[in-house]
């Protein structure tokens, strides 16, 4: 009987003690488990980043869809008309000047601080009501602002053959006052507002102003007469005023008007509605040279090869103080020019006083384009050189032209 117990206790011991076997693999199964609770644990952190990640690009895109939604609606909606507040009559109306210069009385936009709705602002009109919306920050008329050149011109006065008599004027009227206006207060005079380069085409007046330019530190702001001349009403005028506000706020600065001619032409009675248009923007500029300090540090330079139509106003002292002349070069001016323009060309036993007494008549232009076709003639017949035969026959060419385009009279004429 306790030999059956002893058996049977031991039984129960070899049950109850668990094999080594069994707890080997019990610590794996648990390190497993521990691995991959490890594993479920880094993919949770991956969702939960991604999907932060994508909350963050949803939020991203409703603002672009938000931005966007903006954008249409801003495209469907009507355009607005641009003018300028011409006088506040009280809180809720004011006067205004449409682009095409139409005067109303319109009504102002109440959200709008008086601090920046004030007389002479550039306004957004509504098209049907015509009320003020919103007040438009400064800026240029594209034409004006395109008028000026960023860089500068590489011509210097060496590149100007000739004409050594109108280039010390020219230096002496806008030169000098911009680099040394001490001198002028010194001695106790005023120096001059602008000159007036008169001359046939082509003998070097936009040249001469571009090397004016070269020499000195000021803006310079090319202008042509014809871009001022507008078909509405006031809009060639407002032009000009911007035009002197950019050089003012550019300054030191040039304006060089070239072909003056088309808007300071001389004021006639029976004039059609473009021609008073015209006029009006000759009375801004006459204006605008009048309300010049004569110590601002901007200068006029205006062009035209037909002096004996414009405005008599526009030619008094204190507008234009000195009128140059650009005349057609003498014997000493052509040969200047030749031999600027041949001392860049690979020629071969050039006789240069033949071409320069066979030239007598021709403007600076002329005589360049004399030269480039000597060359197109050399390359025609296929040298690298070109001869005394390839002038001789580029002038009767440009001879030729002359007679053609009606120019077979002397050109200045109208200059004697």
């Amino acid at each position: 009987m306790i030999g059956d117990t002893q058996t049977l206790s031991g039984m129960v011991s070899e049950v109850d003690a668990p094999s080594k076997d069994m707890i080997i693999s019990q610590d794996e199964d648990l390190k497993k488990l521990e691995e991959d609770f490890k594993k479920l644990q880094d993919q949770t952190q991956e969702l939960i980043h991604e999907r932060t990640h994508m909350e963050s690009e949803v939020r991203s895109l409703k603002k672009r869809a938000n931005r966007l939604d903006e954008e249409v609606r801003s495209l469907k909606s009507p355009p607005l008309i641009v003018g300028h507040l011409e006088d506040i009559l009280d809180q809720e109306r004011g006067i205004v000047r449409s682009s095409n210069g139409t005067v109303f009385q319109v009504a102002l936009n109440q959200r709008l601080s008086s601090d920046v709705l004030k007389p002479g602002v550039r306004v957004a009109l509504n098209q049907d009501t015509l009320a003020v919306i919103e007040v438009l920050h400064d800026a240029w008329d594209p034409m004006v602002s395109g008028a000026e050149m960023i860089e500068r011109p590489t011509l210097d006065y060496d590149s100007v053959a000739g004409l050594e008599e109108q280039k010390q004027s020219v230096r002496e009227a806008i030169e000098l006052p911009l680099k040394s206006p001490e001198l002028f207060k010194k001695v106790g005079v005023e120096p001059p507002k602008g000159i007036l380069l008169v001359g046939p085409p082509g003998c070097g007046k936009t040249l001469l102003a571009k090397a004016v330019a070269n020499h000195t530190e000021a803006t310079f702001i090319r202008m042509v007469g014809s871009e001022l001349a507008q078909k509405y009403i006031g809009e060639g005028g407002r032009m000009v005023r911007e035009l002197f506000s950019l050089a003012k706020e550019k300054a030191p600065s040039i304006i060089f008007l070239d072909e003056i001619d088309a808007i300071g032409a001389k004021r006639l009675d029976g004039s059609t509605s473009g021609d008073r248009e015209v006029q009006r923007t000759l009375m801004q500029l006459l204006a605008e040279l009048d309300g010049f300090d004569a110590l601002e540090n901007v200068k006029i330079i205006a062009a035209t090869n037909r002096p004996d139509i414009l405005d008599e106003a526009l030619l008094r002292p204190g507008r234009f103080d000195r009128i140059i002349e650009i005349p057609i070069p003498d014997d000493a001016g052509r040969k200047a020019i030749l031999k600027l323009n041949i001392d860049k060309m690979s020629t071969r036993k050039i006789q240069l006083k033949q071409i320069v007494e066979k030239t007598d008549g021709f403007s600076g232009a002329e005589i360049k384009a004399t030269c480039v076709e000597a060359g197109m003639i050399a390359i025609r017949q296929g040298r690298g050189y070109i001869t005394q035969n390839d002038f001789t026959d580029s002038i009767k060419r440009i001879n030729l032209k002359k007679i053609k385009g009606g120019l077979k009279d002397n050109p200045d004429t109208i200059y004697n």
